[in-house]
């Protein structure tokens, strides 16, 4: 008898143990454990909201940048030919006698799909026809640069030697790389 009374004794004791200080903590250290837990559920959502607002984001630049190279950088294969057309008909539109045109493409630092193309053309025409034409491209729907223009009086004639520095960027095709 004394042993069982001594087993429930000892069984009573671990009960009480397990009521004051249950496995896993109390109802209590629980609760703050939930709310804990909650809570960095609800940072990690916002955190990952952020991210997906981020990448729409990124996808929408660079869904800009194509869209804008696309229109207004020409492929390298027909720059050469485009701007000379470009050129060409702004010429003769404003009165300017297209001389001699000189292309140069330099690689862009930084960027394996982009060349700086440097054209030098050479005009002979009056100064109202000048500045016709640099209105002209300056209203151009390509993306030129103008680099550096100079305009040489001829001698009793009334007319300019212009020689127009422009550049313009070109991308760069799969096979030319």
């Amino acid at each position: 008898m004394r042993i069982a009374l001594g087993t429930l004794v000892l069984l009573n004791l671990i009960a009480l143990w397990f009521v004051v200080s249950p496995p896993g903590g109390s109802v209590e250290e629980l609760d703050a454990q939930l709310s804990s837990k909650r809570g960095e559920v609800i940072q990690r959502r916002t955190t990952l909201e952020r991210s997906r607002r981020h990448i729409q984001q990124v996808e929408q630049s660079r869904d800009a940048d194509a869209t804008f190279e696309d229109q207004f950088f020409t492929d390298r294969k027909v720059a050469s030919s485009t701007f000379i057309a470009e050129l060409t008909k702004t010429a003769s539109e404003t009165g300017l006698r297209p001389k001699e045109h000189v292309f140069l493409f330099e690689p862009v630092d930084g960027s394996d799909s982009l060349s700086m193309m440097t054209i030098t053309a050479s005009y002979e025409g009056t100064y109202s026809d000048l500045l016709q034409a640099m209105n002209r491209l300056d209203r151009s729907s390509r993306f030129l640069i103008l680099d550096s223009l100079s305009a040489t009086p001829q001698q009793a004639t009334g007319l300019l030697n212009v020689t127009v520095r422009l550049n313009a960027f070109v991308k760069e095709g799969a096979e030319s790389q």
